[in-house]
């Protein structure tokens, strides 16, 4: 080849970000798309060292697989997962340190080997699909939760807590838990949910922490990258109008607070208030 030969580049995180955007609700490389979100703060990080650990991930579960006897049962098969991330690659839920921003960059997941459920969820959506199982995210209430289908028999597991399997009983019991005997299991708490959900609910475990602490141009970025992963979300564009305001950014926060008016989405309330707010911010600009 001559000097005219073109270069292949890899695809940048926007890239990423973009192309999974395109898809809409169809299914998405999850691992993928958060490693993309983690190298939007840390550009320098070889990809590559944690694309190999994700493939050892696989790995390690096909390992297992090939442990167990002939005809083993979904739930023996499903077992595996857990037993190759949590024991054989030693992956746990970060319950001393749960709101540390490091457990929902799944780079440092993968580093720290600990993390949030979702952050984890993602781990194991991987590695079962990497088995050619059929793996996703559940709508279950504030603490994420996988289903994976192995020869039409579905189990629900929990990685967060070492992969353990969930029976009826038992997400009654975390229903419970959660909700200090209030609550009840319902058919949408084991509702699927598309992948980017998965995502942006990993996402919003960061926007949700960075306006806890106050830092707000940060959640802001993070908020700008949720919205490339979902243009068509009206309330991200409101919620940026938000920050924006709020950071002192009036002249962006009118754009996007008018763009969201206009769309004509959104819940009746919010598009009251934020046209109060947007009517006094364009007096102050006067």
């Amino acid at each position: 080849m001559d000097c005219d030969t073109l270069i292949t580049k890899s695809p940048t995180p926007q890239d990423t970000l973009q192309a999974a955007a395109s898809l809409v609700d169809q299914p998405l490389d999850l691992a993928e798309v958060a490693l993309a979100f983690a190298a939007m703060d840390r550009p320098s990080v070889p990809l590559e060292h944690y694309r190999a650990a994700l493939a050892a991930m696989v790995n390690a579960v096909a390992k297992r697989l090939t442990d167990l006897p002939e005809g083993s049962s979904a739930g023996d098969r499903a077992a595996c997962l857990g037993q190759a991330l949590s024991e054989d690659l030693a992956f746990k839920g970060d319950a001393a340190t749960y709101d540390d921003l490091q457990n929902a960059d799944l780079t440092r997941v993968i580093d720290r080997h600990k993390g949030l459920p979702v952050a984890l969820g993602i781990l194991y959506i991987h590695a079962a699909r990497g088995q050619g199982w059929a793996a996703e995210g559940l709508s279950f209430p504030n603490h994420f939760l996988i289903r994976v289908q192995i020869g039409g028999d579905p189990v629900i597991l929990d990685p967060f807590n070492k992969g353990r399997s969930m029976d009826a009983p038992a997400l009654r019991g975390l229903i419970h838990d959660m909700f200090q005997g209030k609550g009840a299991l319902t058919p949408a708490a084991t509702e699927s949910v598309p992948d980017r959900h998965v995502l942006m609910r990993l996402q919003n475990n960061i926007k949700l922490r960075l306006h806890q602490s106050e830092r707000f141009p940060e959640a802001l970025e993070t908020l700008e990258r949720m919205r490339m992963l979902a243009p068509d979300l009206p309330h991200l564009q409101r919620e940026a109008g938000m920050v924006n305001a709020r950071i002192g950014n009036r002249r962006t926060a009118i754009t996007l607070l008018r763009g969201y008016l206009d769309d004509g989405a959104g819940d009746p309330a919010d598009r009251h208030r934020t046209a109060q707010l947007l009517q006094e911010m364009e007096k102050q600009l006067n």
